[in-house]
């Protein structure tokens, strides 16, 4: 297990280095307006001594690797037009905890619903549940998001009188924008839970099982449902923590004061330091993720050796 995980560990800070290369060499390429807050009104004299002072005028392999060094002492840079000359990792402290809550709560919600609606799903296969979970389902991915996102907001505001906008402290005006972040997960997790119980309560042993008389709750419970829920835990710690970095539309639609709208908006200010910054943090959430999903379905399923060659990914 060791030896696996500082090999993965090794492999995911290299596909890091990767990335951050490439956003590094990209931001470079943009225009200079990115690092000013209000460049039309400053002379060439002093935009070119405060790149000087930026180190954006020594050569490009010499920028590298002093943001390497820099980020390897925690330091992520200032932002320059969205909070200018305020300290990136105290923008991302301040909106990360709302995003923090709101994620885990919505994804509490999509495992609590989404699970159990698989499960019912495959038992009760061309059945009620079955078919009302296919409607859920096909009504989530074929509608657009923002179009039952703008209606839960006004039809839960208008007949639960559930306020429209964030409240931090009034827990009511959690309900929308965490339902409405969860209801992606819930499907997901229902259509790929059902397809996989469905294959598994299709195969050989459970064929043998009931022809031994074992009862099909047992059957379905202990082996199916283990079985089948392997397979998709890998993705559970992706859609976790992308679920808690926000977002983007939902934190915008209820104006919380979160990570979601944060990379939007710094792209459209052209805040070159805060979008290299984001984007790496976003790189690492999906990197950890992948990471854990691995760790993950090592443990729930025993039959995963991730000491040997076919046992790794």
């Amino acid at each position: 297990m060791a030896k696996y995980l500082l090999k993965r560990i090794g492999q995911s800070l290299f596909t890091l280095a990767i990335i951050l290369t490439v956003v590094f060499i990209m931001v470079r390429q943009m225009p200079i307006d990115g690092y000013f807050d209000n460049i039309d009104k400053l002379d060439d004299a002093v935009i070119q001594a405060t790149l000087q002072k930026m180190g954006l005028n020594d050569p490009l392999l010499v920028q590298l690797k002093n943001f390497f060094v820099n980020l390897f002492h925690g330091d992520l840079g200032t932002s320059a037009r969205y909070s200018a000359g305020v300290p990136i990792a105290d923008i991302v402290v301040r909106k990360a905890p709302i995003s923090i809550k709101m994620g885990l709560l919505s994804m509490a919600v999509s495992l609590v619903l989404g699970i159990p609606l698989g499960a019912a799903m495959a038992r009760s296969k061309n059945k009620f549940w079955d078919k009302f979970g296919t409607v859920f389902i096909v009504l989530v991915n074929a509608v657009p998001a923002a179009v039952y996102y703008i209606y839960i907001q006004s039809f839960g505001s208008t007949l639960f009188g559930v306020s429209m906008l964030f409240d931090e402290k009034n827990p009511v005006s959690w309900i929308l924008p965490v339902f409405s972040m969860s209801l992606g997960n819930i499907a997901y997790y229902a259509m790929w839970l059902r397809r996989y119980m469905v294959d598994e309560l299709n195969k050989d042993y459970v064929r043998l099982a009931r022809a031994k008389g074992v009862d099909s709750r047992k059957i379905t419970m202990r082996h199916v449902f283990r079985n089948a829920f392997v397979p998709m835990i890998q993705y559970i710690p992706t859609s976790l923590l992308y679920t808690v970095s926000g977002s983007i539309y939902i934190e915008s639609l209820y104006s919380i004061p979160g990570m979601g709208g944060l990379l939007v908006d710094v792209i459209s200010r052209q805040d070159n330091p805060m979008v290299q910054a984001l984007v790496m943090i976003y790189s690492c959430i999906g990197i950890v993720g992948m990471l854990l999903g691995d760790l993950l379905m090592a443990v729930i399923d025993p039959r995963i050796s991730l000491q040997k060659k076919e046992g790794a990914r």
